[in-house]
């Protein structure tokens, strides 16, 4: 059976290329990755994305005639091809929950994402946050705090085990401590319990060797 083959963008930068990436590595499921650089002058860069996906974006996922694209939809595949590796937990209820809170971290916290960018090469350093800003990450810490009081018992990841949301939630990780936001002493346990993930540290030592520079997401 061919390897799956994930299109991912610069890791310094691509949150979106993180999710997926992750849910596949930290599982152990083998997949040939092709990190093509973002926003650049290029043409050629931009033509290789097109050759994946007409989407035009990254990250996509092709497994032999399949191709997938979107990180959750990408993560959904995951979980259905290799049901072993339980991306969603086994009761429904849990499982219900799991989805809501992976769906509202794909729609929502618009005003996070804009002002603490993913830049793992940026100092760390606070910046003055929105009230907006300040309420997503209040409901981030809310979402994670229910979470682990309502599965903790079962591993030290969201719901027990590492799984979708982990995933999912990844890259808030290192917004989070990029920009220095004052968080809760169970939200920096979460924190802590992530970066010691073996793939989430492979992923920042890959984003912080690259040295290509978006000028863009320099700014913050």
């Amino acid at each position: 059976m061919a390897a799956l083959k994930l299109a991912i963008g610069n890791k310094n930068y691509s949150s979106w290329s993180m999710r997926p990436w992750l849910a596949l590595r930290a599982n152990d499921i083998p997949f040939v990755e092709t990190l093509i650089p973002l926003y650049t002058d290029n043409p050629a860069d931009k033509e290789q994305i097109l050759s994946f996906s007409r989407a035009g974006k990254v990250p996509v996922l092709v497994d032999g005639d399949v191709t997938v694209w979107d990180s959750l939809a990408i993560i959904e595949y995951i979980a259905e091809r290799y049901p072993e590796v339980k991306l969603w937990p086994d009761d429904v209820a849990a499982r219900a929950h799991a989805r809501s809170v992976c769906a509202e971290m794909h729609s929502g916290f618009v005003p996070l994402r804009s002002e603490c960018g993913m830049n793992l090469h940026r100092p760390i350093r606070p910046v003055a946050l929105s009230a907006d800003a300040k309420a997503n990450v209040a409901r981030i810490e809310e979402i994670w705090r229910e979470c682990r009081t309502r599965y903790g018992a079962t591993g030290p990841f969201l719901f027990g085990r590492f799984g979708a949301a982990d995933a999912m939630y990844a890259p808030v990780v290192h917004r989070l401590r990029t920009y220095a936001i004052d968080v809760a002493p169970d939200t920096k346990a979460y924190m802590e319990t992530m970066m010691a993930l073996p793939a989430f540290q492979e992923w920042t030592r890959d984003g912080l060797a690259e040295t290509l520079v978006i000028a863009k997401f320099e700014d913050a």
